[in-house]
């Protein structure tokens, strides 16, 4: 009887085996199809705090604003903080601030979303803080502010992410953190969804940042996407944007919380909304430039100047910006949109010799796997297609140095702009010329192609 038993035990163990070895295979072909329906970790809110992300509201030399996500059970919640230490004493120094909550209903969904602005900040100083409510509270995160003058730094910019953000698109942010680790913000160039109204899409966004958005300061530019809920004609805009994001309240009334500017440590970088009134936001751009002390200038708006896909062009946003881009010389364009690579500094294809002073540096990029063909017209310097990739730029006394990353950490684009006078500022290019440029003839491609 006893043999018999063992015998029966044998048989379910290894059917058992054969039900994890089909489970298995039919989750490794959900990958290689790459299926948008992964599992999705906690998509609904609970008790304790999610969707965490630090941002500038304020200054970045003495605040910081932080804002996360619960279930509507937490009415009053609260974030403490202290200056970081060594040693784990720091808890006992931890000054509670109380959160302002918001309730977002919307499509059957509720959460309370809260948010805290630290003041009086010491520049310069690593912080810890956490986030919660008297008994339900994340873990410690450090932020450091900035410094009151200028001293070298580096930061992040991601384009589009858009689809697939779990499965594919979570790859970009981390290898983007992995090559530095130090950067002091992040700034995404819209469309960080395909639908704004698709309430798992920007859960699977935090996921793929997770922790990385309670440590950097992410700092987003508002997409056309944003804009979309399944339908063009509606004029629909993301719920979940200003009770998720505390951002800067000094653009024009009219576009909140999509239309700022910050200062960082001798650069000014501001963000425009290209989807709507592109006139009012030029007559606010011309007061933000005009009454600059910052040694650099960086803007980054959605929909490019000059377009890097096929069959595009935005002649509006070009007309009315650029003429002010160029008139109080601008360092840096950053753009999204077209879900290509594209960089070049003289568009209109000037005779220029190597001392000429530069004009702005455009730069199209895109960090999510939805990519489409390259524009013909080669207004670029440096192209790509079917490439996922990130931008790290290092702001370093009189050089701002430029690398982008394919996200298999290969460094595919680098350029300098050195300003050896004040007002005078020259174009280094440094991009490798034994890097053929990736295009879909070239590069790996889907089945089907």
């Amino acid at each position: 009887m006893q043999k018999i038993t063992r015998k029966i035990m044998t048989w379910g163990n290894l059917l058992e085996l054969i039900m994890i070895i089909l489970v298995l295979s039919q989750f490794s072909s959900v990958l290689i199809a790459r299926d948008t329906s992964m599992a999705v970790y906690h998509p609904d809110p609970t008790q304790y705090p999610d969707h965490i992300i630090l941002s500038w509201s304020d200054d970045p030399t003495s605040t910081q604003s932080v804002t996360w996500r619960t279930d509507t059970s937490i009415k009053s919640a609260y974030a403490e903080i202290a200056r970081a230490d060594a040693s784990p004493n720091f808890v006992y120094q931890a000054q509670r601030v109380p959160a302002r909550t918001e309730l977002l209903n919307f499509d059957g969904k509720s959460a309370n979303y809260h948010s805290v602005t630290f003041k009086g900040l010491q520049s310069n100083t690593i912080y810890v803080y956490r986030v919660g409510s008297e008994k339900r509270w994340s873990e410690w995160f450090q932020f450091r502010t900035a410094s009151k003058k200028p001293e070298p730094f580096r930061f992040i910019y991601l384009g589009d992410g858009q689809e697939d953000l779990l499965s594919v698109w979570s790859r970009a942010i981390r290898t983007a953190y992995k090559t530095a680790p130090d950067a002091r913000f992040i700034i995404h160039g819209g469309d960080l969804v395909n639908n704004a109204r698709a309430y798992s899409a920007l859960n699977e966004w935090f996921v793929s940042a997770s922790w990385i958005n309670a440590t950097i300061p992410i700092m987003p530019v508002i997409g056309n996407h944003e804009y979309y809920d399944g339908n063009w004609s509606t004029h629909f805009f993301m719920p979940y944007w200003r009770p998720q994001f505390t951002l800067p309240l000094n653009g024009i009334a009219e576009l909140p919380e999509t239309n700022y500017y910050f200062d960082f440590q001798g650069l000014r970088v501001i963000i425009l909304n290209s989807n709507l009134e592109l006139e009012k936001q030029a007559q606010w751009l011309e007061g933000i430039l005009k009454n600059n002390s910052n040694q650099w200038t960086i803007v980054a708006f959605h929909h490019p100047i000059y377009c890097g896909a096929e069959n595009r062009d935005y002649p509006k946003i070009r007309d009315t910006w650029n003429p002010i881009f160029k008139k109080y010389k601008v360092d840096l364009i950053l753009n999204g949109h077209d879900h290509t690579y594209a960089r070049g500094n003289n568009p209109e294809r000037l005779p220029i010799h190597p001392d000429d002073p530069t004009g702005p540096v455009y730069v199209v990029s895109v960090s999510g796997p939805k990519l489409y063909n390259i524009n013909k017209n080669r207004w670029m310097d440096r192209a790509a297609e079917n490439t996922q990739l990130y931008q790290i730029i290092t702001i370093e006394n009189n050089t701002l140095d430029y690398k982008a990353y394919t996200v298999t950490e290969e460094l595919y684009d680098a350029f300098q702009i050195i300003e050896k006078s004040k007002g005078h500022r020259v174009f280094v290019d440094l991009q490798s010329k034994n890097f053929p440029e990736r295009m879909y003839n070239n590069t790996l491609n889907a089945p089907d192609d």
